[in-house]
């Protein structure tokens, strides 16, 4: 498995926790260099050190998803520094967890800006040095939130169907250039994603999402993505019994619509 990314310059934004932590330790062990990006210096540092015991070359730059101009500037050191990129993860975001009803418009925004456009800055400023070279490989991790809607998760839902089509169009445009596209749909990980969520406040969700612990761990959702990649599958789902819902929204959405119906938000 190692070879397709042997000596690969691999960038993982949301890197400190998370599937973004169990990717880098994954790709650590495969003779990669990793930069790894986050909000906070000190949980980035104990990652690059876990990388490094592992074998891997990794360096950190921090960054705030939600400021544009960071985002902008992060991404010209990094070039300026490495040159180029030759796999992005686009892994760094935020959930929610309210109403449309009583959400805000800034929530909404603030949402998309983490989830999807901050992804699309970083995509563009690495995808023209990878056309030079005649290979890259973007990684998105969207969610299975990215095929149907599902309450309380508008604004995620949104960004997460908006990364789709952006994605997909990418590789419809540059795939004969040497350009690779992994979209990635988990279902329910074992992670702190529902903790971290923001409600309509703006304040942290600070609740676990039901049965959160029975997902699979982030070390096997990290290893599921890295045999895909390679395999230069254009969309992955990784997701257990949560998967039927869609399954029944491409195949006999009245039972999808039924369901989803039934669902009381809280």
């Amino acid at each position: 498995m190692g070879i397709y990314y042997t000596g690969k310059k691999i960038w993982i934004t949301g890197a400190t926790s998370g599937i973004g932590e169990a990717l880098a330790l994954e790709f650590a062990k495969l003779n990669t260099v990793l930069i790894l990006s986050g909000r906070r210096q000190e949980e980035l540092d104990r990652v690059a050190l876990l990388c490094k015991q592992l074998g891997s070359v990794a360096y950190t730059i921090p960054f705030d998803l939600s400021d544009a101009a960071e985002i902008e500037k992060a991404a010209n050191n990094v070039l300026a520094d490495y040159k180029r990129i030759d796999i992005l993860v686009n892994n760094g975001g935020i959930s929610q967890r309210s109403l449309v009803i009583d959400t805000p418009i800034e929530i909404d925004r603030k949402v998309m800006e983490i989830d999807f456009f901050s992804g699309v800055i970083l995509t563009k400023k690495v995808l023209p040095e990878m056309v030079k070279a005649g290979f890259g490989h973007i990684i998105v991790i969207s969610s299975i939130t990215g095929v149907f809607g599902f309450p309380l998760r508008s604004a995620y839902a949104a960004a997460k169907h908006a990364m789709h089509g952006f994605y997909e169009t990418l590789w419809a445009e540059l795939h004969e250039k040497g350009i690779n596209v992994t979209i990635v749909c988990p279902g329910r990980v074992n992670t702190n994603v529902s903790l971290n969520a923001i409600t309509e406040t703006g304040a942290a969700h600070a609740i676990m999402d039901h049965d959160i612990n029975k997902g699979i761990s982030p070390q096997k959702c990290a290893t599921i993505i890295i045999k895909a990649v390679q395999k230069r599958k254009k969309i992955v789902y990784i997701a257990g019994k949560e998967m039927l819902m869609v399954y029944f929204k491409r195949y006999i959405p009245w039972i999808f619509y039924k369901l989803v119906s039934k669902v009381k938000p809280s």
